[in-house]
């Protein structure tokens, strides 16, 4: 006697009623074990570059701040950032029983030097108990993009939205780092995707995305430029409730009320964690904005958006495709974006988009993706320091659940160009390992010659004095060191005796000149001619040159 059919919801495929649950149970076995090896195989990239790579330029302020507002409850380091994602490196910081000097008066730049170097902390141990709580956060919010994209498309959908998310070099390299861009990028994509959640079950999602809108602005003050955006999104959330389910729209309106509420009581919440009695002393010669005093924000964030004003107000030194320059470029970002993000990645992120807004029933989903997007990627293109990618870190993060939508596409076709091009992005994610922070795609010649189209934090952000320090132990014992090096990292901690050929006459200079790619970059005539009268000789971790003088 034939066994009674049931179809699998998800597939619709006819199988015996008495199998359809373990065939449902292996699918969701399957889905949860990619899930986990991919997620574990972002953080085998992740912890591998965090415990590998020497301090860049900013996490010696993050971690110095971190330990102040642990040992001292003092807000006067670092007032350009919320302390959010300082709070979250404090929480590694905590188990470190770093030293800081009771006396120390210096700057946030000699702060971070002194804590990692003078205090006699353990400058690695520092280092990586402050990375690991990022990394940890940078895990979760695949999580996120995971169930956003399963949402939107399925399962099979949401394996591709944290393929492409779990194999982004740039956010390895950068959730990696002891630094604040993914977090804020993240809390935004969380608050976006609780905004769609509230089309269905307003009461709860809202007041999450007003407290995961509150953490990002309590992170990094760029996200500001997406706080129209989301709170457009929630109108529009409020309103599908409203028209399709005949909820009162005093109530709906009174819970997004509460998401505004809630997003600015993260930041107050955020500065009363570090300091209860708020002490603060503005800093001297800020740029006057009227409109900053109106934001319903302490005064140490309103005082920091002035420094991030004064920081604006400055002519920064750029470099793209070879060309050093001062100013910004406004291409600068997609330029950048399209140097650095794998070619796979790139054509799922488009072909996704255009899923997105030709598919009706993901249409809803285009303005909680596209626009944010957008509208951070505008924002971030007026800026004045073309410094890296970073500053567009949401775009993989954002892109990654809108290229989900390929699976809608019901061609098999489709359905393989998706796979090859996912397998594209892993190989060329897996080709750079372990050196993420350099990458480049193969159209722009891989990550030995990133530097030659970008610098900065694009491929040299100081990441390889250790690097260094053991190649020069390795293959020049004793050989006289010339070094210019760009970053954060005190090359004597590291045992590299170098003398500065800058300060010397050039002749004089013989033996090895190690020079940074973002040195090099942005060169003076003294140093170029230094190098172009130099044989090069090795390169370590695609950001430092090593040449040989005779």
């Amino acid at each position: 006697m034939p066994l009674p059919l049931s179809r699998v919801p998800s597939t619709g495929e006819a199988v015996p009623e008495e199998l359809a649950p373990t065939a449902g149970a292996r699918r969701r076995w399957w889905f949860a074990l990619v899930a986990v090896v991919l997620l574990a195989q972002m953080a085998v990239a992740m912890i591998t570059t965090a415990v590998e790579q020497t301090p860049t330029i900013d996490e010696p302020v993050y971690a110095g701040t971190a330990v102040v507002y642990l040992e001292q409850h003092s807000l006067r380091y670092n007032p350009e950032h919320p302390p959010l994602g300082k709070l979250i490196i404090a929480s590694g910081l905590a188990f470190a029983d770093a030293r800081l000097d009771p006396a120390f008066d210096g700057d946030q730049t000699q702060l971070g030097r002194h804590v990692l170097y003078e205090a006699g902390n353990d400058p690695g141990r520092l280092l990586l108990l402050a990375r690991l709580p990022v990394v940890v956060l940078t895990l979760l919010f695949g999580l996120v993009v995971l169930a956003f994209a399963r949402e939107l498309t399925g399962p099979v959908g949401g394996l591709v939205a944290l393929a492409l998310y779990t194999f982004s070099p740039d956010l390895i390299a950068h959730g990696s780092l002891a630094t604040l861009d993914v977090p804020a990028a993240g809390f935004l994509l969380t608050s976006v995707w609780l905004l769609w959640r509230a089309r269905r079950r307003p009461a709860l999602c809202l007041p999450l995305a007003g407290l995961a809108l509150g953490a990002a602005l309590a992170t990094k003050m760029s996200t500001l430029a997406a706080v129209p955006v989301l709170l457009l999104l929630a109108a529009l959330s409020v309103w599908d409730v409203h028209r399709k389910r005949d909820l009162p729209l005093a109530r709906l309106l009174g819970l997004a009320a509460a998401m505004v509420v809630l997003a600015v009581a993260v930041v107050w919440a955020a500065y009363l964690a570090v300091d209860p009695r708020l002490h603060w002393e503005a800093p001297p010669h800020l740029p006057a904005r009227a409109l900053v005093d109106w934001l319903p924000l302490p005064e140490p964030y309103r005082d920091g958006m002035r420094v991030q004003f004064g920081f604006e107000d400055q002519v920064w030194g750029g470099f793209l495709f070879g060309t050093h320059y001062l100013g910004s470029l406004w291409y600068y970002l997609p330029a950048a974006l399209l140097v650095k993000t794998p070619l796979g990645m790139l054509v799922l992120w488009l072909a996704g988009a255009v899923v997105l807004v030709s598919v009706p029933r993901l249409r809803p989903a285009a303005p909680y993706l596209l626009v944010p997007t957008a509208v951070l990627l505008a924002a971030a293109m007026t800026g004045s320091r073309d410094l890296g990618v970073r500053y567009a870190i949401f775009a993989p993060m954002f892109l990654a659940v809108a290229a989900a939508g390929v699976v809608a596409v019901r061609r098999r076709w489709a359905h393989i160009a998706t796979a090859l091009l996912v397998a594209f992005v892993a190989s060329s994610s897996l080709w750079t390992f372990p050196y993420y922070l350099p990458y480049a795609n193969e159209a722009f010649g891989g990550p030995a010659k990133t530097h030659l189209r970008l610098h900065d934090s694009n491929v040299d952000w100081g990441q390889d004095l250790g690097r260094l320090a053991d190649r020069l132990k390795q293959r020049y014992p004793g050989e006289r060191i010339w070094l210019v090096y760009k970053g954060s990292g005190l090359p004597a901690h590291y045992g590299i005796d170098a003398a500065d050929p800058l300060t010397t006459p050039p002749d004089e200079v013989r033996g090895l000149l190690v020079v940074s790619h973002s040195a090099a970059a942005k060169a003076n005539d003294q140093l170029a001619a230094l190098i172009d009268t130099s044989t090069p000789i090795d390169e370590v971790g695609h950001s430092i040159a090593i040449y040989r003088r005779p």
